[in-house]
């Protein structure tokens, strides 16, 4: 299953924030911590770099991630040029508080009242950004909702003390390489629902859940060993459907509803009620790459429209 979602909105958003690029500091990027190179925005990489711009790499979300896949991805952030990773949880005001003294790590040469500090936030759907300028503002300035593409304008907002930050649409890539991250971008709900099928991502999600967390699911969903051994996806959801009495209504009703199974199981691993989980890691992520057919791992900006603008150097 290949999963692709590019709202029309997006374009225009990416070429507003190509141009806004040009005048900023500081790109603070924001990831989700349970996936955070899977909901990373190749373009935001591109177009940072083409500007020779410093980045905040923010893993939001981070209470619900796993603690030690997290310390491994702040590692192999931390060791890339010009990037500095926070995990931080934007509904906690003591993180929230952090980041502009760390952009302002990132650009020490924007320190006074002549030369004010300049940051975009950018990020895909539905990682928190709404949440996380919120916070920082104390006030509502951006709307938050528990469905993606809920912020569609870009909009430059005074952090007071002379700096300032350019909020920005959450923006995917016209065409995601990997399956595997369009399926872990949807069981995330990171991408509109039009784009999936909830069973076919659940069932990606629940072969995962009972590789690398066998204990947490069956905490969850209360199943014997006896009944966990040589349990798939597909299983899983048949077992949810089982244990939460999902049955469908109406004419030839009475078999079991794997769709609201389906669901039952994605709102439960979005909502962190199985518990803390990383569906990636830098090794996970470096296996799946290498074992990925060469045709899938294709440039995602191929069209003249989709490179940055002409011009670079560092904003003065």
């Amino acid at each position: 299953m290949s999963i692709q979602w590019f709202p029309g909105h997006m374009t225009s958003a990416r070429k507003k924030a190509a141009e806004t690029m040009a005048n900023i500091d500081v790109v603070i990027e924001v990831v989700d911590a349970r996936l955070p190179e899977a909901s990373s925005n190749p373009m935001i990489h591109e177009l940072r770099t083409f500007r020779n711009r410093p980045c905040l790499k923010l893993l939001n979300k981070v209470d619900l991630a796993d603690p030690e896949a997290t310390r491994a991805w702040i590692a192999y952030f931390n060791a890339q040029e010009g990037v500095k990773a926070f995990a931080m949880s934007a509904k906690k005001p003591a993180d929230v508080a952090r980041i502009t003294g760390l952009c302002q790590q990132l650009a020490p040469h924007r320190n006074d009242p002549t030369k004010p500090l300049r940051m975009m936030i950018m990020g895909i759907p539905n990682v928190g950004k709404s949440t996380l300028m919120n916070a920082l503002l104390k006030r509502k300035v951006a709307a938050v909702g528990d469905q993606p593409a809920v912020t569609k304008m870009q909009q430059r907002l005074d952090l007071g003390n002379g700096m300032s930050i350019t909020d920005t649409p959450g923006m995917l890539w016209p065409r995601i390489p990997y399956a595997s991250d369009g399926l872990m971008l949807a069981a995330s709900h990171a991408v509109g629902t039009n784009a999936y099928i909830d069973e076919e991502v659940a069932t990606f999600l629940g072969d995962l859940l009972l590789e690398r967390y066998p204990a947490l699911v069956a905490a969850r969903y209360k199943i014997a060993d006896a009944d966990l051994a040589g349990l798939d996806g597909v299983g899983l959801i048949e077992l949810v459907a089982r244990k939460r009495a999902c049955r469908k209504m109406g004419k030839g009703g009475g078999d079991w509803d794997l769709e609201k199974a389906a669901v039952i199981l994605l709102t439960d691993y979005r909502s962190g009620a199985i518990g803390r989980i990383s569906l990636e890691t830098p090794e996970s992520r470096a296996a799946m790459i290498a074992a990925a057919p060469v045709a899938e791992a294709e440039t995602t900006a191929e069209d003249d429209d989709e490179r940055p603008d002409a011009g670079n150097g560092r904003a003065g």
